[in-house]
């Protein structure tokens, strides 16, 4: 089965529309992964958007189905959902899921903003199915994908998932704090070229990914003030990505601060990073509108 990976949004905390920002995009994080015939949406930031603009264009008339997992429901994370353009359509299914177990809380906090104080729409309008699943222990079966999630160090809680078919593997892996499960934090303090060691079953989770979709949105020299804001050094990523022999590297979630030239600077930072610790990893920018088939 193919796998095609598309960014929609790769934008952190806020939409940044704008010349600076025309390269990488300015819309707050979605991404869709297309596996075969099943489509799997990560997160429903302001790109979920123009992902439902394209659906319906493709689609027309015939009936939709779609699998809509979110990392966490902050609120550039679920502002695209009320501007998706499948959620009105009748003929359409929506599926969402809950790693936290607890029954329909992501789906009512998703409609939740859709209440008259928010927005002049409300849930009556939407006239696709939406219903709430919950994720199993250890991997979930759906159309022939396995998917497998896992808790994040982020305020509020934050969840990855990994998406395995056909001997391929994606990670969705944002708003996660990695510097906070730092093994060697004495070490790599002292020197910021040490490789930056994680713990192992991160390592596992990450293990061998074909592509891996992480946050990376500060810099080091950055990163001392926002410690405890819930995301990670970009160079971290990279560290992760070479201990866990990771393909393909997308650093994600960037910065409403960093121009187009900002994040480059910093994907240039860590290919050499990963050159430098032996790694072929490739490490670049993700990108809006950019697909790429794993």
């Amino acid at each position: 089965m193919n796998t095609l990976v598309r960014f929609w949004g790769t934008r952190g905390s806020i939409p940044t529309p704008g010349n600076r920002t025309r390269r990488y995009g300015g819309n707050t994080s979605c991404v869709s992964i297309t596996v075969g015939s099943a489509l799997f949406i990560c997160d429903g930031g302001t790109g979920l958007r123009e992902l439902g603009v394209s659906l319906a264009e493709e689609h027309g008339e015939q009936a939709l189905e779609a699998h809509l997992f979110f990392s966490h429901t902050h609120w550039d994370h679920i502002q695209g959902f009320p501007f998706f353009m499948p959620a009105y359509s009748e003929r359409n299914k929506l599926y969402v899921y809950d790693a936290t177990r607890e029954d329909d809380r992501v789906r009512q906090l998703l409609l939740g903003q859709m209440s008259s104080d928010y927005f002049p729409v409300t849930f009556r309008d939407l006239g696709s199915k939406i219903t709430s699943r919950n994720l199993e222990v250890g991997h979930t079966l759906i159309d022939g994908v396995s998917i497998g999630h896992r808790e994040q160090v982020h305020p509020g809680k934050s969840f990855a998932y990994s998406f395995e078919a056909g001997g391929k593997k994606v990670v969705y892996a944002t708003d996660s704090e990695l510097d906070l499960s730092i093994q060697n934090r004495d070490e790599s303090d002292r020197d910021a070229s040490a490789l930056r060691q994680l713990p192992a079953d991160l390592l596992r989770f990450m293990e061998g990914a074909d592509l891996l979709i992480a946050d990376g949105q500060y810099t080091d020299a950055e990163y001392p003030e926002k410690r405890g804001w819930g995301h990670a050094r970009a160079n971290t990523v990279v560290d992760l990505a070479v201990q866990a022999g990771v393909k393909q590297c997308a650093i994600f979630h960037h910065d409403p601060m960093h121009s187009d030239e900002r994040v480059e600077q910093i994907v240039a930072e860590g290919q050499a990073r990963a050159a430098a610790h032996g790694s072929a990893v490739q490490v670049f920018a993700a990108r809006e509108g950019i697909e790429l088939r794993v």
